[in-house]
């Protein structure tokens, strides 16, 4: 991977980097049992702040594009994964989400008509084998209703992944545009959605205000920015891989704060899952339509004249 491909796809993982803390903070600093307001109070903020600072609105099919993006990567995704916060061990979800790469590979056959090479496929099958041993145990509690929304939102994230790829962008719209289009779309459903089904909000406490100020401001605004300008760069089916650094994150923050040592499987894993990663960044090549072969014209006989 040359430097400037390499420099990309390194700011792009800061963004499942940020994201491998969510589950902490949900479970440690915000309100319980509310995923449809923390969803709309993690997209809101992050959507006007950066409508702020790029001051454009879509134009044409641009406003039905960011509607379809809104809610597959904002308005559907972030409360699937907020209740499989509340519901599953973060490892449980932390595995499910590694496949992500081998669904972006599957949609992409459809709508980018790229087929994922065998290489792309064994990455993203070690990056599941890998993701399971670092952060799986023999204690890991299963909830049918958790796994189901994880396995849920992964999926339509990865539809919107593979869709920003065929899409791009608008001529003259930024990375902050696109982002600002999706967030507010997502919001929009979510804020009546939170306040129908689950009421007022209550009273925030500072440790809430402060978690989710942490959720809008960087896991949100800072990492989809830089979440998409990866998949702008790089193509759809190497930036999933990224993904793959979510776990890793999440474990090593244990190590240091809650002074945990790795196993030996674990260190298996580790090593597993950012090989998968560095595997699954060569760029992914569209099929070359056969060059047709050039036919001899057949020569006309020349007419014999009567004699």
């Amino acid at each position: 991977m040359d430097r400037k491909r390499l420099g990309i796809a390194a700011t792009a993982a800061l963004a499942p980097a940020m994201w491998g803390t969510t589950y902490l903070v949900t479970t440690q600093l915000l309100p319980e049992g509310r995923p449809l307001l923390l969803a709309a109070l993690r997209a809101l903020p992050a959507g006007l702040l950066l409508l702020l600072l790029g001051r454009k609105l879509p134009k044409g099919r641009w406003w039905g594009r960011a509607a379809i993006l809104g809610m597959l990567n904002i308005g559907l995704f972030f409360p699937l994964t907020f209740v499989a916060a509340y519901r599953l061990p973060g490892g449980v979800a932390a595995t499910i989400g590694a496949i992500q790469p081998l669904l972006v590979a599957g949609f992409s056959i459809g709508v980018l008509g790229v087929r994922p090479g065998r290489r792309a496929l064994f990455a993203g099958l070690v990056g599941v084998g890998g993701v399971a041993l670092l952060v799986l145990n023999g204690h890991a509690r299963l909830d049918g209703l958790g796994i189901a929304a994880m396995v849920a939102a992964i999926a339509l994230m990865a539809m919107g992944t593979v869709l920003i790829r065929r899409w791009g962008r608008p001529e003259g719209a930024t990375l902050l545009d696109l982002t600002a289009w999706q967030l507010l779309a997502g919001s929009i459903v979510l804020v009546p959605l939170a306040a129908f089904v689950e009421g007022a909000p209550p009273a925030l406490s500072a440790a809430n205000l402060s978690g989710f100020a942490y959720l809008s401001l960087f896991s949100t605004a800072v990492g989809y920015v830089l979440w998409f300008r990866g998949i702008d760069r790089l193509g759809a089916g190497p930036a999933s891989f990224l993904g793959l650094i979510n776990p890793v994150i999440a474990t090593l923050g244990g190590l240091v704060v809650l002074h945990q040592t790795l196993t030996p499987w674990q260190l298996l894993g580790l090593a597993l899952a950012l090989g998968a990663l560095l595997l699954g960044q060569s760029p992914t090549r569209r099929p070359t339509p056969p060059v047709p072969t050039p036919t001899t014209p057949t020569p006309t006989p020349t007419p014999v004249p009567a004699r």
